[in-house]
């Protein structure tokens, strides 16, 4: 999650609202509007250009702002759903709008709370209006145009990020005294045994076992901790072949500087693991992963496919027996 400073227009949007109650729709869903003076209103058919930010506590859950990218929509009140066709129903270039909802009733609608949301909490959606557009061609031409600055402040971002979670990995290193060498896209490598095998390469599979933790030492996975409910070998395919599976490009980066045999540490930056979008409840945005790696064997695409199928046939038959053991339950009823 991103940090408020972030997004200080929707600070200040909140701030000014402050003094503004909130009002409520029929439905029970409150907003207010923070209206502009002297902007331009909208009318049927125009596309007004928003700028949107999600909050939750002090966390923000997206932001257009951040990354440069703001939403541009046909403004027909007609096609909102019903408790949008009052909030938007009278605006002005320049107005802004703060919608409140509450953890509680994103439940009731049959909506799941991401494991960092409480109940009883809110999240506020901020949305200003930044500009009108009169036709759809104009429309079209600034969403070209908005499309060129996102990807530039996205690949701004990006390479900001790099250099932070380089610098993390660095100082994390220095402080353990850990030894580490830094692999061609950017994972740390520490070698543990050496291992005296052959050198790994993109045209192998090799079997290997693991355990993956955040850097502040939280175990996420792991095929070596029967409560991970997986102890056997995994094979990790480092060829171009889709159909024989894939990992992150940290596992591959620091594979290749492996022999078979090896154990080793893996440092890697969010980049080259989960991005921004993190993974499940344990993998949060932008976070760096160390993996505790054993290479155990090479391993042919002919054994890789057989043992895909074998696990594959595996899970199946555990689906079929929870099914079974429900169906058994729902007799004894």
């Amino acid at each position: 999650m991103k940090k408020l400073f972030f997004a200080l227009i929707a600070v200040t949007v909140l701030a000014s609202a402050c003094t503004t109650p909130f009002k409520k729709t029929k439905s029970g869903l409150e907003y207010k509007i923070i209206a502009a003076k002297g902007g331009k209103i909208l009318n049927q058919g125009n596309f007004m250009e928003l700028d949107i930010v999600e909050l939750y506590n002090d966390s923000i859950l997206n932001s257009t702002i951040e990354s440069a990218s703001p939403s541009i929509n046909l403004y027909d009140t007609a096609q909102f759903p019903p408790d949008y066709k009052v909030i938007f129903g009278k605006l002005h270039v320049g107005d802004s709008i703060v919608v409140k909802i509450s953890t509680d009733s994103i439940e009731k609608q049959g909506g799941s709370l991401p494991p960092f949301m409480k109940k009883g909490q809110f999240v506020y959606s901020t949305y200003k209006i930044t500009n009108v557009y009169l036709t759809e061609e104009e429309a079209n031409k600034a969403k070209a145009a908005n499309m060129v600055k996102g990807q530039a402040k996205r690949e701004e971002m990006a390479k900001a990020q790099i250099a932070k979670d380089d610098k993390l990995i660095k100082d994390f290193l220095a402080k353990n005294n850990i030894q580490a060498t830094k692999a061609p896209k950017g994972t740390y490598v520490q070698i543990i045994t050496p291992g005296t095998g052959e050198s790994i390469d993109t045209s192998m599979l090799v079997e290997t076992n693991y355990t993956g933790k955040t850097l502040a030492g939280k175990m996420f996975d792991s095929n070596t901790d029967p409560s991970k409910g997986h102890v056997e070998p995994y094979v990790v395919n480092l060829t171009s072949d889709q159909n024989l599976g894939g990992v992150i490009e940290g596992w591959k980066d620091g594979l290749t500087q492996l022999k078979v045999g090896s154990k080793a540490k893996f440092f890697i930056p969010s980049s080259l693991a989960y991005g921004a979008q993190g993974q499940g409840a344990d993998i949060g945005p932008n976070e760096i992963l160390v993996f505790d790696i054993e290479v155990l064997k090479r391993v042919t695409k002919q054994d890789a496919l057989a043992k895909m199928e074998a696990m594959q046939r595996k899970f199946q038959e555990m689906q079929q027996q929870y099914s079974d053991s429900m169906k058994n339950a729902a007799k004894g009823q």
